[in-house]
């Protein structure tokens, strides 16, 4: 015989098991909503507004007018995508950063930030960011630069008749143009647009182009409507020599005076406006060259600060007694490279060498012998044997005009090939 009672209580506890799921499944969508697919991997909502906010922070400590919230979260989640695809493309690769390079670079930021990595970490916490964001934050740049490098650098060539055209150039133009603040939008254009497509775009831009010349913020319009990688810094290029800007604008940059906005420039990427925010000369100055040696002592479970100090300290003694440095190089230095060859750096240019290291070089007199100075790699003897100062030779100046020709080409290069990437990429968005 069938227990009516019992059945009803079954039902009851189904149906109080299916609200509860249902319960469970609708908090885990609105915990966990997915705002983007991008290839087979996703952006959670939750990592949106986390990067967000982010944002919003160094925008507001940066004093700049924020954009409207829908705008931002637009753009930030861009960004986010196009970063996720070359994460991805990365791994595919095989890129990997190890720990050991991660912790050397979060050392070498904090000590051109004059500070100890403990005085750095407690920083990052005043900021509200946790020092884990901070070191997952640069695993990311790290492994996306070593990828542009491989996928772009090796393709980039730069001839020596390019090198001798762009100095016959300089010659005829002369040093006085100076260097550049400039700003930069794009309104991007993918590259099976169709001819509507096309018009849209530069309609756009043309009419950005008058908004700005009529007063509209620079900043702001950047960050709303550019597509550009440097959107959310409204735009800003930074500082560049002649040589540094894209040949794209080369001509044009030029001839612009400050607060100047060119006419769209078309390039495979899509639509270009420049503003020119400022202008300077550029300064003639003598380089010094140092030829260095150093002894070096690194720290461990064995060796302390105080330990490793006490022991150059005893090897300084040495030498004023009249051991050979070169000698106690090749025998005590833990920089292995520079130990087989006595200790030598050779000859170093400003920012060849880290900061506290140079810092210190600089105050030693010819065959002076500092004391213990500590650098991230651990304490040094160090030793100048001459210093040099000259203006570039020929041969100098042919290698920074090589090497910023192919800066720029890289610069142009990765921009289309980062919109190449996001174009040909599988990605939904549910924002």
């Amino acid at each position: 015989m069938i227990d009516r009672n019992s059945i009803k209580i079954a039902i009851f506890i189904l149906l109080f098991c299916s609200l509860l799921f249902s319960s469970f499944l609708a908090s885990a969508e609105v915990l966990d909503k997915i705002v983007a697919v991008v290839e087979d991997d996703v952006i959670l909502e939750k990592e949106l507004d986390r990067e967000v906010s982010a944002i919003t922070q160094r925008i507001r400590a940066s004093q700049t007018q924020m954009p409207p919230e829908s705008v931002l979260r637009k753009q930030v989640l861009e960004k986010m995508i196009v970063d996720m695809l070359q994460r991805q493309l990365a791994a595919k690769a095989g890129i990997t950063v190890t720990e050991e390079m991660l912790n050397s670079s979060a050392a070498d930021i904090a000590q051109r930030n004059n500070m100890t990595l403990e005085q750095f970490r407690a920083e990052l916490d005043r900021q509200g960011m946790s020092y884990k964001s901070f070191l997952d934050n640069m695993r990311n740049e790290i492994i996306i630069n070593q990828l542009r490098s491989r996928e772009i650098g090796g393709r980039i060539k730069v001839t020596d008749r390019e090198v001798e055209h762009y100095m016959e150039t300089q010659e005829k133009i002369g040093e006085e143009a100076g260097q550049y603040h400039l700003g930069h939008i794009l309104i991007a254009v993918k590259e099976a647009a169709s001819a509507s497509e096309i018009q849209k775009a530069s309609s756009k831009a043309d009419d950005l182009v008058k908004k700005l010349r009529a007063g509209q913020d620079f900043t702001q319009t950047a960050m709303s409507d550019s597509d550009d990688d440097n959107a959310l810094k409204g735009g800003d290029l930074g500082w560049r020599k002649p040589s540094d800007v894209p040949t794209l604008f080369a001509d044009r940059v030029s001839k612009m005076r400050p607060g100047e906005v060119a006419d769209p420039v078309r390039s495979p990427s899509g639509f270009h406006i420049i503003k020119m925010l400022e202008v300077k000369g550029l300064d003639n100055h003598i380089i010094t060259k140092t030829k260095v040696r150093h002894i070096l002592i690194k720290t461990n479970e064995l060796i302390d600060d105080e330990e490793a100090q006490k022991r150059l300290l005893a090897l300084k003694s040495r030498i004023a007694d009249g051991d050979d440095f070169a000698a106690l190089a090749r025998a005590h230095s833990d920089d292995k490279g520079s130990a087989l060859k006595g200790g030598s750096l050779d000859w170093v240019g400003p920012g060849d060498l880290v900061k506290p290291f140079e810092e210190a070089m600089g105050k030693l007199d010819i065959n002076e012998i500092s004391d213990p100075v500590q650098t991230q790699f651990g304490w040094h003897l160090i030793q100048v044997l001459e210093r040099k100062s000259k203006d570039d030779s020929v041969e100098q100046k042919k290698n920074l005009v090589r090497d910023a020709i192919r800066k720029r080409k890289i610069e142009e290069e990765t921009e289309l090939w980062m919109r190449r990437l996001r174009d040909e990429a599988y990605v939904e968005i549910y924002l």
